[in-house]
């Protein structure tokens, strides 16, 4: 009768351990589905940021097309082993029809930035390069986004 006894409170013991442990791992599971959906729902907001294009080079060139949509960034960096005779200019081409669209900038020194665009389109870009490493991301972001870009005042 001992033995049926300790047998029987040793099953009702593990039914309540069985609770007890099922119970927080309900609570972390849906604690953790909570924390995913809220990860992945701010994930998505904070990195809206899609890469369209990268082109690297050291050499004048017209990059091959890409499209668009507004707004959009051109993100650059700029180096050289030559710094006192380095020189870059970047314009923006509309690829359809051949036509500058403008100057993005001109420079004779090493350097980074970023530019923000608010018109669509297919593009391309005549890079004049002398001494100079370049790299071009063109990445789309959201207008959420766009808005934290401000100009540099110098």
């Amino acid at each position: 009768m001992r033995c049926l006894y300790n047998f029987t409170i040793s099953k009702i013991e593990i039914v309540a351990m069985r609770k007890i442990k099922t119970t927080p791992s309900r609570n972390k599971r849906e604690s953790l589905m909570i924390f995913l959906f809220c990860l992945m729902y701010f994930s998505i907001e904070v990195n809206a940021e899609t890469l369209i294009r990268e082109f690297s080079g050291s050499r004048s060139m017209t990059t091959s097309e890409f499209e668009v949509k507004a707004p959009w960034i051109l993100d650059w960096r700029i180096n050289s082993n030559y710094r006192e005779n380095m020189g870059l200019e970047i314009s923006l081409i509309d690829a359809r029809t051949g036509f500058m669209v403008g100057r993005i900038f001109k420079t004779k020194y090493a350097g980074n930035g970023v530019k923000l665009f608010n018109e669509s389109g297919r593009y391309r870009l005549r890079i004049s390069s002398s001494f100079t490493n370049w790299n071009f991301k063109v990445s789309q972001v959201s207008p959420s986004e766009a808005e934290l870009y401000s100009p540099k005042i110098r």
